[in-house]
Order: structure tokens, then sequence, then C-alpha cells
């Protein structure tokens, strides 16, 4: 990327940094309905209401509850009522859960369809994976559901997952169903959650590996190195700015003392605090704070076209072992359907995948954040990630 189409996407992006702060108390708050993120503990606490039939389900039935849910009626999509029926019986492996979300959509389909039934089997996103790859053909497994694309990817690298047909993959651009061995159903942006009271928008650099040395940056940021998505970020920058680049900025950032906590929720949290001035972390986790604690100081950057502006998502994918693979892609384009994206933007505040349902809150688009241009499934291979991460003594 040029510089002039650096400067081109800064001042595209300047009008969106903002967003959080022009939420305020009453345009975040009292969003309990919405608190169960992409790998964050914690269900929303409604439940599927009454029996609703495909051709009854509004998205009412999907919608997560509060201000950004509101407002929200020039949706477009695929309708569940224009897709086929679901009727027999899955067992689906859910690497990770959404804290309970993933089950509560599975609980809404099937009350839609009485003769559908979902065996659900949850774990972590690495265990999921793991056990899929230990099982191989003898997995009981139809559908693996996860909340990483590495995961995704690993199993998809062994020869486990089917190719998935058109008419699941089309509504989906073309990066998040690599291959079409599985497909995202919704995305988390990388961003630079930042405290107002010390930084503005202007202070944040436009590309992460000028951080370590940016004056008000380096020396009060924080970083999450254990996280899974921290290390698919730095993933991603070994494999676009090679692995010298990503052990000298490694380096350069502990010389310039960031601060470690266990998840990107707490670095969210101690930037709203005024413990650091900034941090890197998934998306939402800024929002979930405001959620909580809308005057928080907390306002969101983000970079460009490099490894700090990487789209990661949750996906889906029908293993090739599975007997009831017509079933599993149906599944799939539920997954993808309006009210189920409407769902994960409302009650994950995550990135929508198909069109026709925009992100909350005033999000900028996928398009506007300008990711890096990298294959997803390169992000399973994070071996050489831990071991660069390992040797400058981040881990």
């Amino acid at each position: 990327m040029t510089e002039r189409d650096r400067g081109s996407t800064r001042e595209r992006l300047r009008g969106r940094r903002r967003f959080l702060a022009g939420l305020g108390a009453a345009g975040i708050g009292g969003l309990a309905g919405c608190s169960g993120l992409l790998g964050e503990d914690g269900a929303d606490g409604g439940g599927a209401g009454n029996e609703t039939s495909a051709g009854e389900a509004g998205f009412g039935e999907f919608r997560g509850s509060g201000p950004l849910a509101e407002d929200r009626e020039e949706l477009q999509g695929t309708r569940i009522a224009d897709l086929p029926d679901l009727s027999g019986e899955l067992t689906i492996y859910l690497g990770g859960g959404e804290g309970g979300l993933y089950r509560d959509l599975l609980a809404r389909f099937q009350e839609i369809y009485p003769e559908f039934t979902v065996n659900p089997r949850e774990s972590g996103t690495a265990d999921a994976a793991n056990t899929i790859i230990s099982e191989r053909d003898a997995t009981p497994a139809d559908v693996f559901w996860s909340v990483d694309a590495g995961s995704l990817s690993a199993v998809a690298n062994e020869g486990l997952t089917a190719s998935l047909p058109s008419e699941v993959v089309d509504p989906v651009p073309e990066e998040f169903h690599p291959d079409d061995a599985w497909v995202g159903t919704a995305g988390r942006a990388r961003a630079v959650p930042y405290n107002t009271n010390e930084l503005s928008a202007d202070d944040v650099p436009d590309t992460v590996m000028d951080f370590p040395e940016t004056e008000g940056m380096a020396s009060a940021m924080g970083w999450a190195p254990t996280y899974g998505a921290f290390q698919a970020f730095v993933t991603a920058m070994r494999l676009i700015e090679g692995e010298d680049a990503t052990r000298q900025w490694l380096q350069d950032m502990v010389d310039a003392g960031v601060s470690e906590y266990n998840n990107e929720f707490l670095v969210s949290n101690a930037v709203a605090d005024g413990e650091l001035n900034a941090g890197f972390a998934n998306h939402y986790y800024a929002l979930r704070v405001q959620a909580s604690r809308p005057d928080a100081p907390l306002d969101l950057a983000f970079t460009s076209g490099d490894a700090g502006a990487l789209i990661n998502v949750a996906g889906a994918a029908v293993l090739g072992a599975s007997e009831n693979t017509q079933l599993a892609n149906t599944f799939l384009r539920h997954l993808l359907s309006a009210e189920a994206q409407e769902f994960f933007a409302t009650r994950t505040y995550a990135y929508p995948m198909v069109e026709g349902i925009p992100p909350v809150g005033g999000l900028p688009s996928i398009d506007e954040l300008n990711p890096p241009s990298i294959d997803l499934s390169e992000l399973s291979d994070l071996q050489p990630t831990l071991e660069l991460m390992r040797e400058v003594g981040v881990l």
C-alpha cells in the first residue's frame, strides 16, 4: 500500500473512529442481552420464546436487546422461511460455543423445526479440532462449528471436511470460505482500544509496526499474549511481514514496556480505567466494556492493511465422514440466514458475513477497515508463532 493510499484510508476511517463516544450513556447502556461475546463466558439471558414455525420466524425472535438492536428495519438477505426445513438429527462439535449463545441459537432452530434434533458437544476450539483429527472417519460429528478459523483450517488440512456447495458459500465473501472447506459465520476485527482522556484518534498510528516507536503508545500499551486472538494476530504478522520483522516488533514492544494481561477483555477494561493509554484487542471487547460502563473514556481505532487490521471469523464445516451431508449443508445455510446473522450482530457484536445485515453501533464495514489480503487457512500454522513468541520471552 502506498503512502497516498494509507492517507486516503485514514481520512475515510477518521469519522468512524469515534463511534463509541457518540453512543453515550443512552446509546449503549443496558445491553445485558448482548454481553455474551466471542471467546468469552456468559450467555445471553433470553430464552428462545414460544414455538414458532419457519414461516412465522421474525427478527424479533433472534435479535438482541438494547439500543444497539434498535432501528434495524432495513435488513436483507435470505430468510429462514426461504430455506429447506431442518428435519433429522445432527451431532455438532462446538469449538468455543460463544459462552452459551450457540446453544441459544440451536434451541431456536429446534423450536422452529420440531423434527430437528441437535446433539451438541462443547469444548475449546483446539480441543474440538484435535478430537476430530484423532477420530478421523470414526467421528460421530456431522458439523464442526468453531469460533476460530485456525481450528477449522487445521481440520480441513487433514482432509476431514466435505466441500461445501455453492448455495452455502455464495452469500459469503470468498476470503471467508477458503477452498469451500468451511464457511465463515461471524467476523471479528482486530482493533486498538484507546483512552480518550490520554489520546485522540490521530495519535494512533495507521500501521501496527509503528507502535513501538510512537510517543504515548508503546510505554502505556497492553496485550494478552496467551490469548488465541492475539496469537492469530502475530501469526498474520509473521505471514505478512516475515519472521525477522515480527521477532523485532515483539522485542521492541517488550523493550518499550508493554503490559501483559490474561485476556483482551481485561486489556480493554484497563484502557477504560486509565491503567493503559491503549491496547490490542478484538473490536467487540470495547463494546462489552461500554455496555456496563457507558461513561468510560474508551474508543476504538483501526490500523489499515496490516496484521493489526486482521478480520478473523467464526465458521462451520461439514465433516466428510458425516452420513447427513444434505441436512448439515442446510444447517449451515440457516447459520447464514438473515435472522441468524442478525443474532450474531446484535448478541455478540460480530461482523455479519452476508450483505444486507449491517454491523451494530456504527462500526465501519469490513471494506472500510481495509483488512490485509491473507488466506485465513494459513492461521492454522500456529507452531512457528508460538516458538517465535517463546524465543522473545513473550510466552
